[in-house]
């Protein structure tokens, strides 16, 4: 049994750099028309770039999550150009944060607007191409913060608690189309917005210490996720999210399976 996305269409949202980019690359390998939707233009030029280089198929548009103009205008664009939308990614994300006591409104907003309204938004715009399809995969980011906060996370965390229900409600609300709604929770990935990378080597291991599989994640691991949430192998999966995340916190103390006295 193999996948088989081949002549599928896709919006990949946050998908110049990191995660994203890594759903966008892996879905496009598949034979998926990906349309790119970042921010950045600098990004979308280096995917330009690569799309070219690797001769895949797909667009690159920019897009601001939380502005509903843009949203509509990627999926009508993504529409004329390959004539329909099978899968829709929300990756596109933040991360800041701070104590409660001193978090900026600024801040607050800047973590609801774009992880959890940008969700929203995204998924309007694409609900009447699937609903006339009676067929569709949207797929979003959550976080392992959504199942444990940490200090600090208040605002993130909230957002992504947000599309966890979310998920669950337009999965139900779709049902009757065909369309399933999932939404993926990653662990500790290093990426340029998470910074874990640069960590000292003993919070690096206080870290790992909370993994049953006692590695980084990497980018992959959620690209190969996605695309099998995209295929028809994952049909009957709707109102989930999966946790991937290296069975962080799945025992008290993983960290004990890996003593040398154990």
């Amino acid at each position: 049994m193999q996948i088989d996305l081949s002549g599928k269409t896709a919006i990949v949202t946050g998908a110049g750099r990191g995660i994203g980019r890594d759903i966008a690359r892996t879905l496009a390998r598949e034979g998926v028309n990906v349309a790119i939707a970042d921010i950045r233009q600098d990004l979308l030029d280096e995917a330009t770039a690569e799309w070219q280089r690797e001769g895949w198929q797909g667009a690159r548009l920019h897009c601001d999550v939380r502005k509903i103009e843009d949203g509509k205008a990627v999926a009508a664009e993504t529409v004329k150009r390959f004539g329909r939308i099978d899968i829709l990614v929300n990756n596109a994300g933040v991360a800041g944060g701070d104590r409660i006591e001193k978090l900026s409104e600024a801040l607050w907003d800047d973590n609801i607007d774009t992880n959890l309204k940008g969700v929203f938004l995204m998924s309007q715009a694409v609900i009447p191409q699937m609903k006339a399809q009676q067929s569709g995969r949207i797929i979003s980011a959550s976080s392992f913060a959504a199942i444990v906060p940490s200090i600090g996370s208040a605002a993130y965390s909230a957002s992504k608690i947000g599309v966890d229900s979310f998920t669950r409600v337009l999965a139900g609300e779709l049902g009757p189309s065909g369309i399933t709604v999932n939404c993926y929770a990653p662990g500790m990935i290093p990426t340029e917005m998470n910074h874990y990378a640069q960590r000292t080597d003993e919070q690096k291991k206080v870290l790992l210490d909370t993994l049953t599989l006692r590695r980084w994640g990497e980018t992959q691991d959620i690209a190969n996720l996605v695309c099998f949430l995209a295929s028809d192998l994952a049909s009957y999966i709707t109102g989930t999210r999966i946790d991937v995340s290296g069975g962080k916190l799945a025992t008290q103390q993983p960290w004990s399976a890996y003593r040398a006295d154990r």
